[in-house]
């Protein structure tokens, strides 16, 4: 744990309210540390609450949906209005860790925001509307890693649409070893990013795995796989871009860590896919 064991509670702390992210947003639960509170108005409400709680889809090794809330996002309806649309999002949202993608299947949706866009459900925002109700009730069960087995991170950089990161781990499952994800990260690209070349456009999503996982990879040796044959050469490249400057900086501080492995375009879907499909890789390490 990084600056030792003092900071333990805050990690612990933060754990549990990832976990228990809806149930606090919805107001009638408090977590500190180790210690529950459930508040209602009613005692109907109270066992309802309890049920629910006792009915969250954690165990000691991997993290499931609960089918029982997923039947609360099937059953809405196509949104009529704006409020319809962020309710509709911000249920969704929680499984966005379970959803390869998140953010650019939901691109179109979340483009209804800004407060002078005039609402209209196209057939593109009602296409992205169906996929999510078809992904969260078949999205995989994330796994809890074990330390003591490699990483694999995956990345991809869709420069005209966004970015997308996986982090797996291959264990055993029923006897035979089986890649599983542990979790999937996603974006949109800002502005200004889209117009990076497709090499920065790499380093820039490499970092940002980089911050988003550094819990599991403080430390750790893990490999790194893209689609990207230019990135190791562009991390080790004198340059006066300061875009790319800073990201060879961030990203040195992990270099005795990373194995970079290009692996071809066809063949790298893991960064928005569920399984490893076998490929003739290049190794590439770091110097």
């Amino acid at each position: 744990m990084p600056f030792g064991i003092k900071n333990a509670p805050a990690h612990f702390q933060s754990m549990i309210d990832t976990i228990f992210q809806e149930e606090i947003l919805e107001v009638w639960m408090v977590v500190y540390i180790n210690d529950i509170i459930i508040y209602s108005e009613t005692w109907e409400e109270h066992v309802q609450y309890i049920n629910r709680l006792l009915r969250h889809k954690v165990s000691g090794l991997s993290v499931a949906i609960d089918q029982n809330k997923v039947a609360e996002v099937l059953r809405k309806p196509v949104p009529k209005n704006i409020k319809e649309i962020q309710s509709f999002l911000w249920l969704s949202s929680y499984y966005r860790n379970h959803i390869k993608y998140f953010a650019h299947i939901t691109s179109n949706l979340y483009n209804l925001f800004p407060k002078d866009v005039v609402f209209k459900i196209t057939k593109e925002r009602r296409d992205e509307y169906e996929r999510i109700k078809h992904e969260i009730p078949n999205a995989p069960v994330l796994i809890l890693p074990d330390f003591k087995l490699p990483l694999k991170l995956y990345i991809d950089a869709a420069c005209s649409q966004g970015l997308g990161a996986a982090l797996h781990e291959r264990q055993i499952v029923d006897g035979e070893p089986r890649e599983r994800v542990i979790f999937y990260i996603s974006r949109k690209l800002k502005d200004s990013e889209s117009r990076y070349g497709a090499a920065q456009n790499e380093c820039l999503f490499l970092v940002w795995a980089l911050e988003k996982f550094h819990y599991y990879l403080k430390g750790a040796v893990f490999e790194v796989y893209t689609d990207c044959t230019a990135l190791k050469s562009s991390l080790n490249i004198m340059t006066t871009n300061r875009h790319m400057l800073k990201f060879q900086i961030a990203i040195q501080e992990n270099s005795g860590n990373i194995i970079i492995i290009y692996k071809e375009g066809k063949s790298h879907t893991n960064a928005d896919g569920h399984w490893i499909m076998s490929k003739a890789t290049q190794l590439m390490t770091l110097n």
